[in-house]
C-alpha cells in the first residue's frame, strides 16, 4: 500500500486524517451507544482497528470502525435477549459477538466467499441499509426529545415514540433540532465544512457555561483518559449456538456491505481490489476490536465519503486518525463529560438519514418497477421482522426477479433496411421491413424449462399461411438444455410437416457441442444449424437483395458504405426519445456557434457538428440540417454571418446528402424525402408555433431563391410537396 507512496500525497492525508477522527468521535460514540456499550469504547474502536486495517487493506480509500448496520444489528439482538444498554452483561456479551463475527470472516476468507458479495443485488443492500438506517433513526429520536432509546422492531419503537412526545423536554428538543437544521444546512451549502465537530464543541461550551445538566439535559458519561486495555472474553457470556447464529448474520452483512462500498470507490476511482485480502483484513480488525472490548467493526462509508472530500490519497489518512484519535483519549476526555445527548443524537441522525437510499429507490421507481419492489420487501423486512429476515427476504426475490428475467428475456422480431447490411429490430426501426415469407426472430437469453414456452408461442404467433422460412438468431443463446432440446426437435419437426424451413443461427459452437449430447444433433446434420442468418437465408433459397413485405422495391446492398451511413442510428440508440436526443445536439451546436463563430458555420459543409456522436447517419443528419434551418437567425446573430450563406451551406451539405443516399440506392432517396416529410408532419402536429416558424423561415427562402437561383428553388420544390 505504501510502496509507491508520494510524498506530495502527505499534506492532504493528515488534513483528511485529523478530520476522519473529529468526526469519528460522536458518530463512533453514537454507534457504541447503539450497540449497548458505553461511548468510550467507540473512541477505542477507532484506535487499533483502523490503525491495522490501514496495513491490511487493499483499498486506498476506505475507512474502518464502528458504523451502523452493525452497531444497528448489535443492540437490537441485545434488546431482544433483555440485555440492558451500558451493563456488564453487555459488556460481556457485544465483545464476544465481535470475536465469533471474526471467526466467521476468517472462514469467509479461506472459503474465497467475497465473490458471492456479487449475489447480492444493489435493491437488496440497498433496502437492507435503509432499513436498519431508519430503525436506528427511529431508536434515537425519543432521546432527542428528552427520552430513552427505544428497541425492537417497527411497532414497538412507534410506540415507544408516541409514548415519549407525551414527556418532551423542551431544552433537549430545541438543542437537537437546532443540531439537526445546523447539520443539514451546512451539508446543503458548505459540504466540506464539518458541521457536525462544531456543533459538538459549540454544545460542549454551552454545557460548561450554563450548566445544562442542571435544567434536565442528558450528557454522556464522563470518561477517564487512557487508551483501550486489553479485555478479557467471557465466552459464557451467551450459548454457543447462539452467539455462532447471530454472528454470522454479523459477519455476512459486513462482509456484503463493506465490499459493496470497497468496490465502488475503486471503479469510481480507477483502480482494483483483492477482495479476498479485503476479506482478512475485516477479519483482524474485529478481532482487535473484540480484544478491546468493542462491537463489531466495518468499513465506513460515511467517513470515506468524507475523507474523499478532504482529498484523501492512501491509507496514511487511517494512520493520521488512529494517532488523532490516541490523542484525544489521552488529553481530550475531560470535554466529553459536557456533551449533551440530544446534540449527539441530532449528529447521528444527520449521518444516518445520508445512508438511507432515498435517491436509488426513486431511481428504481422511474425505471425498474420489480427491483423497486425488491428495495421495498428488504427494507419493510428489516423494519417490521428483524435485519435477517430482510435479508433473507431481499434475497429471495431477488432470486425470483432473476427467474423471472430468464423466463421472459429480451427477444424481438429483424427484418432489413433498404440501402443498408445486417439485420434490425422491427420494432424500433421504422425503416425496417421484414422479408418476405420469412419470420426471422432473435432471442436474448439461454434456453431451458423455464423459458422454452416463450420461445415456442413467439415463433407460433409469427407465423402466417405463406411462411416458408423460420430462422431464429441464437447469438444470445449461450446453454440450451435437456427440456429446451426436446421441443426445438419437436418444433423442427412440426414446422417441416408445414413445409416451413427452420434454422437456428449465430450462436457459440458449445451450443452444438450441447446439442448432439442431448439427442438432437441431426438437426445439425441435416443443415438446421447455420452460423449466420445470411447463410440460413441462402439456404432457404433466399438471395441478396431480399423481396421485402410492404416494399415495391428490393433491397440494394452497398457494402463500401458501411460503416459512415447507418440509417436511423439515433432511433436505434434512444428509441422514443429520438426526437429529445436530436433537439438536445442540435441546441447545443447552437451554443457552440458562439464560441467557435464562422469555423462552426464552415463546419456544416463537412457534416461536423459538435456532439459527442462525431459524424451521424445520412437521416439523421438531414434532420439536423432541418433544425438548424429553423434557428437560421440564431445562428446569423450568434456568428455574425448573413443568413443568406449560411442557408447556402446548409442546402450544399443537404445537396451531397441526396447524392450519397442515391449511391446506396433509389430506394434510399425515395425514404429520405418520406423522411423529411414525415419530420414536417411531426412537428407541425406536437409544435405548431415551430411550424409556422418554419414555413416563414422556407417561404422567405423562396423569394431570395426566385432571384438569385432558380435551378436551386426548382430542386427545393421538388423534395418539398405542397401539404408542407
Amino acid at each position: 500500500m505504501f510502496k509507491e507512496y508520494k510524498i506530495n500525497y502527505l499534506g492532504h492525508d493528515i488534513f483528511a486524517g485529523i478530520i476522519v477522527a473529529a468526526i469519528s468521535v460522536p458518530i463512533s460514540m453514537g454507534y457504541t451507544l447503539v450497540a449497548g456499550l458505553p461511548p468510550v469504547y467507540g473512541l477505542y474502536g477507532s484506535v487499533l482497528p483502523i490503525f491495522i486495517f490501514a496495513f491490511l487493506t487493499s483499498s486506498p480509500q476506505m475507512i474502518f470502525g464502528i458504523d451502523a448496520a452493525p452497531a444497528a444489528m448489535v443492540g437490537g439482538l441485545m434488546a431482544t435477549l433483555g440485555v440492558t444498554q451500558g451493563s456488564e452483561k453487555a459488556m460481556e456479551c457485544i465483545p464476544l459477538l465481535t470475536l465469533f463475527t471474526a471467526a466467521w470472516l476468517f472462514l469467509f476468507y479461506f472459503l474465497r466467499a467475497g465473490k458471492f458479495v456479487n449475489f447480492i443485488s444493489t435493491p437488496v443492500m440497498g433496502g437492507f441499509i435503509s432499513g436498519i438506517s431508519i430503525s436506528i433513526i427511529l431508536m434515537q429520536i425519543p432521546k432527542l426529545l428528552g427520552g430513552t432509546a427505544g428497541n425492537g422492531e417497527v411497532i414497538e419503537l412507534v410506540k415507544h415514540l408516541i409514548h415519549t412526545c407525551g414527556h418532551i423536554h423542551i431544552l433537549s428538543l430545541v438543542l437537537g433540532v437546532t443540531t439537526l437544521v445546523l447539520i443539514f444546512v451546512g451539508k446543503r451549502y458548505i459540504p466540506k465544512f464539518p458541521m457536525a465537530i462544531v456543533a459538538m464543541i459549540v454544545s460542549a461550551i454551552l454545557s460548561r457555561l450554563f450548566h445544562l445538566s442542571s435544567y434536565g439535559v442528558i450528557m454522556l458519561a464522563k470518561v477517564e483518559p487512557g487508551l483501550p486495555a486489553l479485555h478479557e472474553i467471557k465466552f459464557g457470556a451467551l450459548g454457543f449456538k447462539e452467539v455462532l447464529g447471530l454472528s454470522f448474520t454479523i459477519a455476512v452483512v459486513i462482509m456484503a456491505e463493506t465490499l459493496l462500498s470497497s468496490n465502488n470507490f475503486a471503479n469510481k476511482n480507477g483502480y482494483k481490489l483483492n477482495q479476498n485480502r479485503e476479506l482478512l483484513a475485516y477479519a483482524i480488525g474485529n478481532v482487535v476490536s473484540a480484544l478491546t472490548g468493542c462491537a463489531p467493526v466495518s468499513g465506513s462509508v460515511s467517513r470515506t465519503v468524507m475523507a474523499e472530500q478532504f482529498e484523501s490519497k492512501t491509507q496514511m489518512t487511517s494512520i493520521v486518525a488512529a494517532i488523532t484519535m490516541v490523542a484525544i483519549l489521552l488529553f481530550g476526555t475531560g470535554v466529553i463529560g459536557y456533551l449533551p445527548v440530544p446534540v449527539l443524537v441530532a449528529i447521528i441522525i444527520c449521518a444516518l438519514c445520508s445512508v438511507v437510499e432515498g435517491d436509488l429507490a426513486i431511481k428504481l421507481w422511474k425505471v425498474n418497477r420489480t427491483e423497486f419492489f425488491i428495495f421495498m420487501a428488504a427494507l419493510i423486512g428489516v423494519l417490521f421482522f428483524g435485519s435477517l429476515y430482510g435479508v433473507l427476504i431481499g434475497g429471495v426475490l431477488s432470486f425470483i426477479a432473476v427467474i423471472i428475467r430468464a423466463v421472459d428475456p429480451p427477444r424481438t422480431f429483424v427484418g432489413v433496411i433498404q440501402g443498408k447490411e445486417g439485420f434490425y429490430n422491427l420494432s424500433r426501426n421504422k425503416r425496417a421491413k421484414p422479408i418476405k415469407n420469412v419470420v426471422i426472430y432473435r432471442f436474448g437469453g439461454n434456453l431451458f424449462f423455464a423459458n422454452i414456452n416463450t420461445f415456442q408461442e413467439d415463433i407460433e404467433h409469427a407465423i402466417m399461411e405463406d411462411t416458408k422460412a423460420v430462422i431464429v438468431d441464437a447469438s444470445g443463446i449461450g446453454n440450451i438444455d435437456i427440456t429446451a432440446a426436446e421441443r426445438l426437435e419437436l418444433l423442427y419437426f412440426n414446422l417441416k410437416k408445414k413445409g416451413i424451413r427452420f434454422y437456428i443461427t449465430g450462436h457459440i459452437g458449445v451450443v452444438n457441442d450441447q446439442m448432439r449430447t442431448l439427442g438432437i444433433g441431426h438437426l445439425v446434420e441435416e443443415g438446421a444449424v447455420r452460423r449466420t442468418i445470411a447463410l440460413a437465408l441462402r439456404g432457404a433459397g433466399y438471395k441478396k437483395p431480399y423481396p421485402l413485405e410492404e416494399a415495391t422495391k428490393k433491397c440494394d446492398v452497398n457494402e463500401e458504405n458501411e460503416e459512415n451511413y447507418v440509417l436511423q442510428e439515433f432511433e436505434w440508440a434512444f428509441g422514443k426519445d429520438a426526437n429529445k436526443e436530436m433537439e438536445k445536439i442540435t441546441l447545443e451546436y447552437l451554443r457552440q456557434l458562439r464560441a467557435h463563430k464562422k469555423q462552426a458555420v464552415t463546419d456544416i459543409k463537412e457534416g461536423i457538428f459538435a456532439s459527442g456522436w462525431g459524424k451521424v447517419s445520412l437521416y439523421d443528419e438531414d434532420e439536423l440540417l432541418e433544425r438548424l434551418e429553423m434557428h437560421l437567425s440564431t445562428i446569423a446573430e450568434s456568428t455574425g454571418c448573413d443568413e443568406v450563406e449560411i442557408e447556402a451551406m446548409i442546402e450544399e451539405r443537404r445537396q451531397y446528402n441526396q447524392r450519397e443516399m442515391n449511391k446506396q440506392s433509389e430506394d434510399a432517396l425515395i425514404n429520405l424525402k418520406h423522411h423529411r416529410h414525415e419530420l414536417a408532419m411531426q412537428l407541425k402536429q406536437l409544435n405548431p408555433d415551430a411550424f409556422k416558424h418554419w414555413i416563414d423561415k422556407r417561404n422567405e427562402h423562396l423569394k431570395r431563391l426566385e432571384g438569385s437561383n432558380p435551378l436551386l428553388l426548382k430542386k427545393w420544390k421538388e423534395w418539398y410537396d405542397a401539404e408542407i
